[in-house]
């Protein structure tokens, strides 16, 4: 068993469609499908059940998937250790997110390199690919894109957004509950703030003034206190235990998420370690 296929399962495994993990490891589709029914064959298991949507593990698959990943995990320390690479990241993201993001998977990489020297920058899009083209960071995850010729763009998901704030109930009318309503937002270059007066101008509904606070606790704090309402991504409510939200409008509910890196940089061992970790953690929360 080869560590290609390996990584080709996984990737199925993770994106749940044998098209899209083709695509992302740069495959024709043949040729994964092949991969797959080699390492069925190999075990003389069925390890997908295929269904019109794409493919899902099966009990056998998922025993398979975790044992993979372990090895695909010590693959890419051994490549680390071995190629001499400085123990170090230099990664970015949205402040909506912040270190909440990546702490579950740096957490674990600094167990396995207590030397492990990390740098994180937060911010807009517009200030973290700055930081990228500046080579103040290697790697950041962004929220939206500039398409800016000199990074490299990889779409790795979806964002869906929902309205906090304060007394909301499942009876509650969307239209009704923020008009009129301040808008709580992390800076005003923010992607939010423009989706938030998008809704608006879209219902030809009033809002009250923005008010930025700039560090997302205090934002999630002032909405529930009933200061204005916020757009956050789903994931970070469920993070601060917000069990009534509003769905936005389905225009404008999800928004592309993104991998980025400057046009010629080639991931380290270290970086891809990392992604993997992050991204597997990421759907596991989902």
């Amino acid at each position: 068993m080869d560590i290609e296929n390996i990584k080709a399962f996984v990737t199925v495994a993770e994106l749940k469609s044998i098209s899209a993990a083709a695509i992302e490891l740069n495959h024709l589709q043949s040729n994964m499908t092949a991969k797959i029914k080699k390492i069925e064959s190999h075990y003389n298991q069925e390890l997908f059940i295929r269904n019109s949507k794409g493919v899902k593990l099966t009990r056998y698959g998922e025993k398979l998937y975790l044992q993979f990943k372990k090895i695909l995990f010590l693959w890419e320390e051994t490549e680390n250790e071995m190629k001499k690479h400085e123990e170090k990241l230099r990664i970015g993201t949205m402040i909506s997110v912040g270190g909440m993001q990546f702490s579950s998977a740096l957490n674990k990489l600094i167990k396995t390199y207590p030397d492990l020297s990390v740098t994180l920058k937060t911010g807009s899009t517009e200030y973290i690919e700055k930081q990228v083209l500046l080579g103040n960071i290697d790697i950041a995850y962004t929220i939206g894109a500039l398409d800016n010729k000199q990074i490299n763009y990889k779409k790795t998901g979806l964002e869906e957004m929902v309205i906090i704030g304060k007394a909301i109930d499942p009876n509650t009318n969307f239209d009704a509950y923020i008009s009129g309503k301040s808008l709580l937002v992390l800076s005003d270059k923010c992607l939010y703030l423009s989706i938030l007066s998008n809704i608006f101008t879209g219902l030809d509904i009033e809002h009250g003034e923005i008010i930025e606070v700039g560090e997302l606790e205090t934002l999630v704090q002032f909405a529930l206190m009933g200061m204005g309402i916020s757009l956050v991504p789903k994931r970070i409510a469920n993070c601060y235990k917000i069990n009534n939200y509003l769905e936005v409008p389905s225009l404008y509910r999800y928004i592309d998420y993104y991998l980025i890196t400057r046009l010629n940089h080639e991931l380290t061992p270290l970086e891809k370690q990392f992604i993997e970790l992050n991204n597997s953690l990421m759907n596991n929360i989902e």
